[in-house]
């Protein structure tokens, strides 16, 4: 980094200080400060010396003539901050507080940083440290739960890309069959269920508005088609899951959602109520302890319920319990083959 950039990275850190009226910055806290950012930004540190000339040159009227006042401590130290609480060398448009809520974001950020499919992270926060000077959060106080070794993540930027920018892609893809096939694709749109990515797309050739859902992790190749970009006029992402539990639609156009009634254990129901399966879960009875959820019954419902077992029990509708219950006792086959 030139020495320039460097001297205003400090000036920058250093206007930070003199701008927190909630903490006190002694020149041995200031070194600290700024060591402390411009390791994390560009591995490079300052002596107390550097710090003082500094201060010195913000002060001149040749520099940026700040207000920059000593303010005494017990003993002989002093801290550093402006006499106006309004001052600023920089023409920031957030305050103080407004910065150091973003700071608080940009630690969130840093914890993507090194993962596959996040480089471009990478960018945004450097940008953010550099203009509001955030500070690494070394402790980790916070968890993704997110599969880093996933295959095909590396294909997220690039389609994020190319659904942004209506660009076709043929993809090489591979489901779970085996048989690997390409297929050209316009992309509308991503999502992450259950730790795992999902494209959803028109394939060429289609003229219904019916979408196919891929797997990146069955995703082997990616790369850009010349084929004319068909852009998505028909089906609106923001609602498109909102009767379906995962990410998968298995019923026809315009069909209205069931009404899935579901029973649990009087231990179990609590938990159910205070994290709800669905957005649309309904509580009928607190006594019987039942629920209600409006969607359309998919695999990913199933796994859902499930999952649940054996403090649930499917009520309504008939046809939905009985096919709950055929996969249960299927189940249970299992478990007695060979038994006397």
């Amino acid at each position: 980094m030139s020495a320039n950039k460097n001297a205003q990275l400090r000036y920058q850190i250093l206007d930070r200080c003199f701008s927190n009226f909630h903490q006190r910055y002694t020149i041995d806290d200031l070194v600290e400060e700024v060591n402390d950012k411009l390791y994390d930004l560009n591995g490079t540190a300052v002596s107390l010396r550097q710090i003082r000339e500094d201060i010195k040159f913000m002060r001149d009227s040749v520099g940026f003539n700040a207000p920059i006042e000593a303010y005494p401590l017990e003993g002989r130290k002093c801290y550093y901050r402006y006499a106006d609480r309004n001052f600023t060398i920089f023409n920031n448009e957030l305050s103080v507080e407004e910065v150091r809520n973003l700071s608080q974001t940009v630690s969130i950020l840093r914890r993507f940083r090194g993962m596959p499919s996040y480089d471009w992270i990478e960018e945004v926060v450097s940008d953010l440290e550099y203009r509001f000077g955030g500070k690494t959060v070394r402790e980790n106080v916070i968890s993704f739960d997110q599969n880093e070794r996933l295959r095909g993540l590396e294909h997220l930027p690039t389609l994020i890309d190319a659904a942004i920018n209506h660009q076709t892609i043929r993809l090489s893809y591979c489901p779970y069959n085996g048989i690997e096939h390409d297929v050209v694709v316009f992309p509308y749109h991503l999502k992450q269920f259950n730790n795992r990515w999902f494209l959803f797309a028109l394939e060429e050739g289609k003229k219904n508005p019916q979408i196919t859902t891929f797997a990146l992790d069955r995703i082997l190749k990616v790369k850009k088609d010349n084929a004319k970009f068909v852009p998505n006029t028909e089906i609106d992402f923001s609602h498109y899951f909102d009767d379906i539990v995962g990410v998968t639609l298995m019923t026809l156009e315009n069909t209205e959602p069931e009404k899935i009634v579901l029973r649990f254990s009087a231990a179990r129901f609590p938990y159910v109520v205070s994290k709800p399966l669905h957005p649309s879960q309904q509580t009928l009875s607190e006594e019987e302890c039942t629920i209600q959820l409006s969607v359309h019954p998919n695999n990913e419902l199933r796994t859902l319920i499930f999952s649940f077992i054996p403090d649930v029990e499917v009520l309504a509708p008939a046809w939905y319990r009985e096919e709950v219950k055929k996969k249960i006792e299927e189940n249970l086959k299992k478990y007695f083959i060979g038994e006397a």
